[in-house]
């Protein structure tokens, strides 16, 4: 008698379909023993946990017909197993070995030290956030920041700009800050806009939609790559009402283009007394030519340059929380508190207590303190060093590991061009590929996030802090046990 393959050989199908269901696994002798101890949902939620955890493995290949019976046998304790596991939040920390100094998807700029426990000191308990202490009064949040600003931008770049000349306030970030402005100062009006700087960023955040959304009307101006000072002037209309000046965050033209520079925009909008507002993005306070990285705006030139408002990131090379920085001319930043949206769009004391931290280690002089900095002013030759006594402790005989000089980018919408010269260690598993090894680095307990070239796992320690050498060594040389069998099957 002759038996066709597709029988002999189970399908994934059939594999499931061997599986009990939620409802047969609960009317079991152990199912009945857990539910008189623990409550129903938690029982039901880690069986289906146990039975995905097998069905992944089936997909996966590490599960065929003739292990399956002995894993399913294992599935009372796998449940169980799982009941007993400390709850684990969804947001938790993990350690960012991408060479991305902002990364986005990761949180961008990490807070300092000071900023987190002014953060805590703030969130354990009551604050003053909107109350005047010495007149026993209702306040306002912004005033927790504002001096500190100002004070930042005199120092920085201009001695002339004052209280009774310049505000600055606070948004939950610069998208919502670039919309409230534009809302508070344009709405109904036109909008000067280069057609070189209609940008999209993250998410999907799209500068003429933006201006749509605001109720001001955009009006582009010269062309994609090239505009000049003469195409503004031309564009000015009596319905004009602001010159927006956008930084092109994540990319960079080069070749036949040209653009205005700020100081030429501010001068036109003198004369054709308009408003010059700019998105400015990065947060950067003052150049970064002493880490080897030359160009890119700052916030302080900005200001310097008599910009009428600007829009920052704290969460970007500010090196701070997530929030939108608005500074500017005194009428302009009144107009954009009074707007009815500014209370929809306002940050909360974290923030507050985050920023005003991470102002204070500006003005005392102490930046080095401010991790995106810290890792910034760290040396070739140090990284190198260290990568050696990385790769060095590294016991284990199924990874080869190598020291590699890479580079390092800035990210989060910053500086696209910018490189820092970095080194890196090199992973490559005698069984997994590189993708099945960054998928077991990704589920450790502490996650640890590389990137992947050439089929190797690279690990760039500039963004990982020296405090996470020893875990993450200690991980490696444990690896290939307890994730060799579920990730076999992605080689």
């Amino acid at each position: 008698m002759t038996v066709r393959a597709d029988r002999m050989v189970p399908s994934l199908e059939d594999l499931y379909r061997e599986l009990p269901s939620v409802n047969e696994w609960l009317r079991t002798e152990t199912a009945q023993l857990l539910l008189s101890s623990h409550p129903r949902n938690a029982v039901v939620r880690a069986c289906r946990t146990a039975l995905e955890e097998i069905r992944k493995e089936i997909a996966g290949g590490a599960q065929p017909r003739e292990t399956l019976s002995d894993r399913i046998q294992a599935l009372e304790q796998s449940i169980e197993t799982e009941l007993n596991r400390s709850p684990r939040y969804s947001l938790r920390p993990v350690i960012n070995a991408t060479g991305v100094l902002l990364h986005t998807n990761l949180g961008r700029a990490p807070l300092s030290r000071k900023a987190l426990e002014h953060v805590v000191e703030v969130a354990c308990g009551y604050s003053n956030l909107e109350f005047e202490l010495e007149r026993g009064e209702r306040g306002k949040r912004d005033v927790h920041v504002e001096d500190l600003l100002l004070s930042l931008l005199v120092s920085a770049a201009d001695p002339s700009i004052a209280k009774d000349t310049h505000r600055a306030t606070v948004v939950n970030n610069c998208a919502a800050a670039t919309l409230l402005a534009l809302h508070a100062l344009a709405k109904g009006r036109e909008v000067l806009v280069s057609r070189g700087e209609l940008v999209e960023i993250g998410g999907g955040f799209r500068i003429p939609e933006i201006l749509q959304e605001s109720g001001a009307l955009l009006k582009e101006v010269g062309t994609t790559n090239r505009t000049r000072i003469a195409d503004y002037e031309r564009a000015v209309s009596p319905n004009t009402g602001l010159i927006l000046r956008v930084h092109q965050s994540n990319f960079s033209m080069d070749g036949f283009v040209e653009r205005p520079n700020l100081e030429e925009l501010v001068a036109l909008g003198g004369r054709m007394n308009l408003s010059v507002f700019e998105d400015q993005g990065t947060g950067l306070v003052q150049s970064l030519e002493s880490y080897g990285i030359c160009g890119g705006p700052t916030l302080a030139k900005s200001v310097a340059a008599g910009c009428d408002l600007v829009a920052a990131s704290g969460d970007k090379l500010f090196g701070g929380p997530q929030c939108g920085i608005l500074v500017g001319k005194k009428q302009l930043v009144e107009a954009i508190r009074k707007d009815p949206l500014f209370r929809t769009y306002r940050a909360d004391k974290l923030n507050y207590a985050a920023l005003e931290a991470t102002l204070q280690q500006y003005l005392a002089e102490a930046s080095e303190e401010i991790p995106v900095l810290r890792m910034l002013a760290i040396s070739e030759q140090e990284l190198a060093i260290r990568c050696a006594q990385f790769a060095d402790a590294i016991q284990n005989d199924k990874l080869t590991t190598e020291v590699f000089a890479v580079e390092s980018v800035l990210g989060g919408g910053t500086m696209p061009k910018a490189r820092v010269k970095s080194f890196a260690i090199s992973l490559k598993h005698a069984e997994l590929s590189a993708v099945a090894l960054s998928r077991a680095l990704r589920l450790l307990d502490r996650a640890v996030i590389g990137r992947i070239e050439d089929d190797r796992v690279l690990l760039d320690l500039r963004t990982v802090e020296p405090d996470n050498d020893a875990y993450v060594i200690n991980a490696l040389n444990k690896l290939a046990a307890p994730y060799e069998p579920q990730l076999r099957g992605q080689n």
